[in-house]
C-alpha cells in the first residue's frame, strides 16, 4: 500500500517523464527519416538504378513458385533475381550500343522454340509442325490469353536480341589458316636438349620466410584474381535449449506408466484420475489422441516405413502385443500391433508404349495404336525371354519418365495406379511379366516385389525442454552475453563452460551461419551501420536455443585479406623465393659444372613439342620446352623458372614440321574453342562494370 501511495503522489512527474520520452522518440524518428541517406534502389548497374519495389515483386514471385519444383528462401531468390537483373542490364546496354533490334520474325521464332508453345498441339498443323497462322488466330480470338502473351513477349524480345548478339560474337570468333598452321607447328615441331634441373623440393619450406608484404605485393600484381566484395568475421557460442535429464525422466515416467495404467492427480478437478493401461484400452484411437503427441495413424506400413531402430521388432510384433518403450527421434514411444495385411504394397517396373492422340505422354516416336500394340507385344516377348534385360528395354523404349530408372516405379498401395495396371500387379505373383492397356498406352509390366504391411497404434510423447529448463538456458545465455560484452570472448566462454566456434566469414548476402543453419538475422546485424568490431549480441534461434555472436573483424571491399589469399598463393611465393636461392648456385660454363655444383646429374629430353612438354622424370614444363626452341644449338640458356624447379638447358636439335598446303584439320580443332567465346561474354561484362549492390539494406 505504501508503494501505491508513492506512485499516486508522483503520478504527475511520471506522466511528464513519459511525455518527454515520447517527444524524444518522435523527434529522433523525424530527423532520422529526414536526413537518412538510404536509397530506395536495391542497386545500380553502370549508373542504371534498380528500384527496390519492382525487385521485391520479382523476388516474391520466384520465392513463391520456387525453381524446378524446389522451394527457395528469400535470400536465395534475391540472389538469383540480382544475377538476372545484372545480366539483363549489361546485355541491354550492349544491345543498345550495337543497335540490335528484334523483329516479329525473331519473336515468333523464339515462341516456336519454347516447348510450351512450339510443341503445344493447339498451335500445330496436321503434320505436327508449329503453325504460325494457328498461333496468331488463337490469340486474336482469345483476348484474355493475349494479355498473358503480351507479358511473355518482353522475354521473347530479350531472348531474340541475345540470340542475335551471341550469333554476332560467334561470327567474329573465327579461326584462320594461320592459326591452324601455328597449332600444327605446336604439335609437330620437335626439340631435343640436355638439361640440369634443381627441384624446388631441394630447399625446405622452413628455410623460406614469407611476409605479409610478399603476399600483398603478389596480390596487387594480380589484382583481378583477388577481388573481394568484403566480409564480416563473426565468432559465436551456442547455448543449446535441450531437455535436461529431469525433463527426459518425466516424459519416460509418464509413458512407462501407460503400460500398466496409473492414477494421476487432475489440477483442474482437484481429484485423482485413473488412466487405464495401453494393453487394456478398448477405444485405441481415442486412447492415442488423449495420451500421445503423435496422432493415430490408420495406414498399414511396410517394414521400410517403420522407425529404423525398431523396425524388426515392430514388423514382427504379434497382433495385440505391445513393444516398447523405444526412442523414435525426439519421441519416447510404445506401440501396439493392430493387424497385418499380406501383399499390402507392391513394386513393379514397366515399359510404356503410347500412340498419337494421347497428349499426356511425351512420346519418343510417332506411331498409331496398332503400331504401338505391335511394338509392345514385341517388347513383351523379349522381356519374357530374358527378364534380366527388362531395365535396358525400358531405358531405351519406354515413353514414361520412369525410363531413366529402368522403368522402376517403386512401391505403391492398391488403387494408386490405373485399374488395369493395378489389377495385373496385385493379382499376379512376383516375377510375372505381362501386357495391359490403359488410358496412357500399352504397359509391359514386370512385378518385382510384394510386401506385407502392419497397422500400429503408437503412443509417443515428445521430450522437450521444460519451462524451467528453458528459463535456465535463457538466464545462462543472457549472463554470458553481458559477461562477454567488451571483454575477452574466449575467456568468458571458458568461464561459462561454453565452446567458441570458429569464426564465420560472411558475405553481405549470405544466410548460412555455421552449425546453426540459415540465420540471416545474425549476418544482417554484422553488416548494420550500428554494429562495431567487438560488439556482442544474443539471438534466439528456433529449435536450437541461443546464439551469442561477436563481430571480430570487418574486411572491406577490395583486395582479399592475406589470410584468405594465403592458401591459394603460398606455394607460388615460396617457389619464387626458392628459385632465387637456386639461381645463385646455377652458375658454370657447362651443364656438367652446374650439375656438379648442385649435386644433380645432366639429363636428356628427346623430341618434345610445345603441346607435349612432358619432360622425363620431371613433369609438364612448357616454359622450359619453349625456351629450348628459342635457344641456339649448343648454347647454354639462362636459368629458367619452371613449374617444378629451376632449369638450365642446352639445345641439341630442332626438327621443323613438314610443310602442308592447307591446315584444315588443325583449324577444325581450334573452331570449338573459338565458339566458346560467347560463354565468356557475361563474366567479362561484369568484371568491367560499375556495380553498386545495396541488397544488404533491404534483406
Amino acid at each position: 500500500m505504501a508503494v501505491l501511495q508513492k506512485i499516486r503522489n508522483r503520478s504527475g512527474l511520471l506522466l511528464l517523464a513519459i511525455g518527454f520520452a515520447l517527444l524524444a522518440f518522435v523527434v529522433q524518428d523525424f530527423f532520422s527519416n529526414k536526413y537518412s541517406t538510404s536509397s530506395n534502389d536495391v542497386g545500380s548497374i553502370n549508373g542504371k538504378d534498380i528500384a527496390f519495389e519492382e525487385f521485391r515483386m520479382k523476388v516474391a514471385n520466384l520465392e513463391k513458385n520456387g525453381q524446378q519444383g524446389q522451394p527457395m528462401t528469400t535470400i536465395q531468390a534475391a540472389n538469383q533475381v540480382w544475377e538476372q537483373e545484372t545480366s539483363i542490364a549489361l546485355l541491354t546496354e550492349e544491345f543498345e550500343k550495337l543497335g540490335i533490334r528484334a523483329g516479329e520474325k525473331h519473336i515468333l521464332e523464339n515462341f516456336k522454340n519454347d516447348p510450351n508453345i512450339g510443341q503445344n498441339p493447339t498451335f500445330q498443323n496436321e503434320a505436327g509442325k508449329f503453325d504460325i497462322k494457328k498461333f496468331q488466330e488463337f490469340f486474336k480470338s482469345n483476348p484474355e490469353q493475349a494479355k498473358v502473351l503480351k507479358d511473355r513477349e518482353k522475354d521473347a524480345v530479350l531472348n531474340s536480341k541475345y540470340q542475335i548478339y551471341t550469333s554476332l560474337v560467334r561470327g567474329g570468333m573465327y579461326t584462320t589458316d594461320a592459326e591452324g598452321k601455328f597449332k600444327y607447328e605446336l604439335e609437330t615441331n620437335k626439340v631435343s636438349f640436355d638439361f640440369v634441373a634443381v627441384p624446388f623440393s631441394s630447399i625446405k619450406d622452413s628455410d623460406i620466410k614469407v611476409t605479409d608484404e610478399d603476399y600483398l605485393n603478389y596480390m596487387k600484381k594480380h589484382e583481378k584474381r583477388f577481388k573481394s566484395e568484403g566480409t564480416r568475421e563473426i565468432e559465436y557460442v551456442v547455448v543449446d535449449d535441450k531437455p535436461s535429464a529431469e525433463d527426459e525422466k518425466e516424459v519416460k515416467d509418464r509413458v512407462n506408466a501407460l503400460l500398466s495404467g496409473s492414477v494421476v492427480y487432475n489440477k483442474e478437478t482437484g481429484k485423482n484420475d485413473t488412466i487405464s493401461g495401453f494393453a487394456s484400452a478398448t477405444n485405441i484411437p481415442e486412447y492415442v489422441s488423449q495420451n500421445s503427441d503423435i496422432p493415430y495413424d490408420s495406414i498399414y506400413k511396410t517394414k521400410q516405413e517403420l522407425p529404423a531402430e525398431a523396425a524388426e521388432q515392430l514388423f514382427n510384433l504379434p497382433t495385440g502385443q505391445i513393444y516398447g518403450p523405444y526412442m523414435n527421434g525426439k519421441y519416447y514411444c510404445i506401440s501396439k500391433a493392430m493387424g497385418r495385411k499380406p501383399n499390402a504394397k507392391a513394386k513393379a517396373s514397366h515399359i510404356l508404349i503410347s500412340w498419337e492422340g494421347i497428349d499426356r505422354v511425351q512420346k519418343k516416336e510417332k506411331r498409331t495404336k496398332e503400331q504401338a500394340q505391335a511394338k509392345a507385344q514385341s517388347l513383351l516377348a523379349q522381356a519374357q525371354a530374358n527378364p534380366g534385360n527388362f531395365m535396358m528395354l525400358a531405358l531405351t523404349n519406354s515413353d514414361d519418365s520412369s525410363a531413366q530408372q529402368g522403368g522402376d516405379l517403386g512401391y505403391f498401395a492398391p488403387n494408386q495406379m490405373v485399374k488395369p495396371f493395378n489389377d495385373f500387379v496385385f493379382n499376379n505373383p512376383v516375377g510375372k511379366i505381362g501386357l495391359v492397356e490403359s488410358e496412357f498406352g500399352f504397359h509391359v509390366i514386370n512385378v518385382t516385389d510384394k510386401q506385407d504391411a502392419v497397422l500400429l497404434a503408437t503412443v509417443g510423447q515428445r521430450i522437450d525442454p521444460s519451462e524451467k529448463t528453458t528459463n535456465e538456458v535463457y538466464t545462462k545465455a543472457t549472463k554470458f552475453e553481458m559477461d562477454a560484452n567488451g571483454k575477452d570472448f574466449a575467456a568468458a566462454a571458458k568461464a561459462a563452460k561454453l565452446t567458441v566456434n570458429p569464426a564465420i566469414k560472411a558475405k553481405p548476402m549470405d544466410e548460412a551461419f555455421g552449425s546453426v543453419g540459415n540465420q540471416r538475422q545474425i549476418i544482417k546485424w554484422a553488416y548494420s551501420d550500428d554494429t562495431n568490431v567487438g560488439d556482442v549480441k544474443r539471438f534466439e534461434v528456433v529449435n536450437v536455443g541461443h546464439v551469442i555472436a561477436k563481430l571480430t573483424k570487418v574486411n572491406e571491399k577490395g583486395l582479399m585479406t592475406v589470410e584468405e589469399a594465403k592458401p591459394m598463393i603460398e606455394y607460388i611465393i615460396k617457389n619464387e623465393k626458392k628459385a632465387e636461392k637456386i639461381k645463385d648456385k646455377m652458375k658454370g660454363s657447362s651443364l656438367d659444372a652446374i650439375a656438379k655444383a648442385n649435386n644433380v646429374t645432366v639429363q636428356q629430353a628427346t623430341d618434345l613439342t610445345i603441346e607435349n612438354a612432358m619432360i622425363p622424370n620431371v613433369g609438364m614444363e612448357q616454359k622450359v620446352v619453349g625456351t629450348a626452341f628459342g635457344t641456339a644449338a649448343n648454347k647454354l640458356s639462362a636459368p629458367i623458372d619452371g613449374n617444378m624447379g629451376v632449369y638450365v638447358i642446352k639445345t641439341k636439335s630442332v626438327t621443323k614440321a613438314p610443310k602442308l598446303p592447307k591446315h584444315d584439320a588443325y583449324v577444325n580443332k581450334l573452331k570449338p574453342m573459338a565458339q566458346q567465346g560467347a560463354g565468356r561474354i557475361l563474366p567479362a561484362l561484369k568484371a568491367n562494370a560499375k556495380i553498386e549492390d545495396n541488397r544488404v539494406d533491404f534483406y
